[in-house]
C-alpha cells in the first residue's frame, strides 16, 4: 500500500476493530487503543476474549460479535503473532472488513495477498498511532 492509500484510508475510516487489545498498560495495543479513544473521531470496538471491558467500553470476543452492533468494520487492526494471524484474516473476510492493518514488526506477504484478493486493503509493518499522529501533526485528520 503507498503512503498516500494509507493516508486515505485513515482519513475514511470511522470504524476500527482492535483485535488483539490488552488491559495492560505496557503492552503496545493498550497504548493505541488509549491514543485513537482520546485523539481520533474513531468509532473503536476492542476484541479479546479474556477481557470484557477497556476504558469504560465493552470487549467482545469476536470480530463476528463485533459486527452484531455496527454494520461495518472499516479497520482490523491486528496486536496478535503473526501465527495466529490466518484465523483472524479469515474472520476478518466473513465479516465484510474494509482494511487489514497489520501492526509495527508483522509482515506476511501471504496473508497480504490473500486479504487483497478478498477485497480488502492492507497495511503491513505500520503502527496505525504513529500514522495518525504524523497525519493529525500535519493537519490532514
Amino acid at each position: 500500500m503507498t503512503t498516500e492509500s494509507m493516508e486515505n484510508l485513515l482519513k475514511s475510516t470511522k470504524t476500527i476493530a482492535i483485535v488483539g487489545v490488552s488491559d495492560k498498560a505496557d503492552r503496545p495495543s493498550n497504548a493505541v487503543a488509549r491514543y485513537l479513544f482520546e485523539n481520533s473521531n474513531y468509532t473503536l470496538f476492542f476484541v479479546n476474549p479474556a477481557l470484557k471491558e477497556l476504558l469504560g467500553h465493552p470487549v467482545y470476543s469476536s470480530l463476528a460479535e463485533v459486527l452484531e452492533v455496527t454494520p461495518v468494520i472499516d479497520i482490523v487492526d491486528v496486536f496478535r503473532k503473526i501465527e495466529d494471524m490466518p484465523t483472524v484474516l479469515d474472520e476478518a473476510i466473513a465479516v465484510g472488513a474494509g482494511a487489514f492493518w497489520m501492526q509495527l514488526g508483522l509482515r506476511d506477504d501471504a496473508l497480504a495477498n490473500k486479504a487483497t484478493a478478498a477485497g480488502m486493503q492492507v497495511v503491513q509493518d505500520k503502527c496505525i498511532k504513529i500514522e495518525h499522529e504524523r497525519l493529525k501533526q500535519a493537519g490532514a485528520i
